[in-house]
């Protein structure tokens, strides 16, 4: 087979290109993947808990080696063992109080280089012949900031090469090349986009995104006791969940998979179960007017006052916090009655500090009237579901449960498919029970 030439993953692409990369086979509406033909190239990610240990890893390369023994071609994706990240952060900041970017993502590029050699130790020890790549030669050329790299093309070649040689791969999520040559790492999630982006690009027949938990469930189980796994998500949903706190996923991955048509399913690295199919919606999912509820802890408001009511105020602001880096969430803009405007938006509250020192020059030039307002100790509950196009009075019952438990809301926004509120953090639990009850989902759909 000849080499496979560079993959460009466009970042807008149109529905032809979207159609290229849609390489998975039509599967039934199915909670599991398993079931695809004999001789497939399974793509297989585990997090950092599934390789936490070396009796993990050996847990690990013997269920590749089992899905090789099934026929199967695999390439596993695999994150730096639990904790190592954090510490390799911690030992950078004990010698300096704000280390180069640069040499960051040098370092924390090492945690995941060591667990993909040491998985392929442990596969070669069980007699499957396995080779270990690092972003830079799976051919994963990335832009944008260091720590915060986004995938710009791939080149599959190597490791289409490997392939072709009858070895196992184990790829080391996380990281990629920047045009220059440097080592770049991907930021949050990183592990979750490689094996996605990685998917795509060999055209494999399924993507597993393998972790310590067993699938998508309708609120976290460690605060909603009868939560329940879903066998089904469609993409949007499970984009809205991430972005509103969901642990499962981070959202740029799902976004990812959405653009190229990969269906991907989280199940655990621990057992055999079926775990969440995530695919494109179809007509039976509008019957679930509710998927789940979500919640973000750790979360900070910034409220403007006094900004003129003018043209390109809100760019200026927003810009200034662009630039800043700063992901903003739940953005509310209002005119007062004495017809200055107010601007609220939502940010993690680790981020708050540097939000202030971004705005205070910008509204010093533009609005020296205008006042900064903060607010720590809140989060955001977010009932989410493609239902909602079509149902009405979500809002209602989501409010009457709240106001039942006593529950305070603070800032409101909604979209097509999701409905969040903030609330004091000290109450976020109480609020994802009393929604969660009120749209009872603890029982499967009828």
């Amino acid at each position: 087979m000849p080499a496979s030439k560079p993959v460009r993953l466009p970042k807008h692409p149109d529905p032809a290109q979207t159609l290229k990369f849609n390489f998975l086979p039509s599967f039934p509406s199915s909670p599991s993947l398993r079931a695809a033909s004999p001789m497939a190239l399974i793509v297989q990610k585990y997090g950092g808990t599934s390789v936490g240990s070396l009796d993990r890893i050996r847990n690990v390369a013997a269920r590749v080696k089992r899905t090789r023994d099934q026929g199967n071609q695999v390439v596993a994706v695999v994150s730096a063992m639990s904790g190592m990240t954090d510490n390799l952060i911690k030992m950078a900041k004990e010698l300096a109080e704000n280390p180069s970017e640069r040499e960051l993502d040098v370092l924390l590029a090492t945690g995941e280089q060591q667990s993909i050699a040491l998985l392929t130790i442990a596969l070669n020890e069980l007699g499957v012949p396995a080779t270990s790549i690092t972003g830079s030669q799976a051919g994963i050329h990335t832009t944008g900031s260091h720590t915060r790299g986004r995938i710009m093309h791939m080149d599959p070649s190597l490791m289409q090469g490997f392939l072709d040689e009858g070895k196992s791969l184990v790829v080391a999520g996380f990281q990629g090349v920047t045009p220059g040559g440097m080592i770049h790492t991907l930021g949050r999630g990183g592990s979750d986009l490689t094996a996605i982006a990685v998917a795509a690009a060999l055209k494999a027949d399924v993507c597993q995104i393998l972790t310590d938990v067993d699938g998508v469930y309708t609120c976290d189980p460690r605060v909603v006791k009868n939560a329940r796994k879903l066998p089904e998500i469609s993409y949007d949903e499970m984009l809205e969940m991430a972005s509103s706190g969901s642990k499962v996923m981070q959202s740029r991955s799902v976004e990812f998979a959405k653009k190229f048509g990969v269906v991907f399913e989280v199940c655990s690295s621990l057992n055999d179960n079926p775990g969440t199919l995530v695919l494109e919606e179809h007509p039976n999912m509008e019957n679930v007017v509710i998927r789940g509820v979500s919640i973000e802890r750790s979360q900070a408001r910034i409220t403007l006052t006094g900004i003129p009511d003018q043209p390109g105020m809100s760019g200026l602001i927003l810009g200034a916090l662009g630039d800043a880096e700063i992901n903003l969430d739940m953005i509310v803009a209002n005119i007062a009655h004495d017809g200055l405007a107010r601007h609220s938006f939502t940010m993690h509250s680790s981020d708050l500090g540097k939000a202030q020192a971004a705005l205070k020059p910008v509204l010093a030039a533009l609005a020296p009237n205008s006042k900064i307002e903060t607010e720590a100790g809140i989060a955001k509950l977010s009932a989410v579901g493609i239902g909602m196009r079509s149902h009405s009075g979500v809002a209602a019952t989501m409010f009457k449960a709240l106001g039942a438990a006593g529950i305070n809301i603070g800032m409101i926004s909604t979209s097509e498919i999701k409905i969040a509120v903030t609330v004091d953090e000290q109450r976020i639990e109480d609020a994802a029970r009393a929604v969660h009850d009120a749209f009872d989902l603890d029982k499967a759909p009828a």
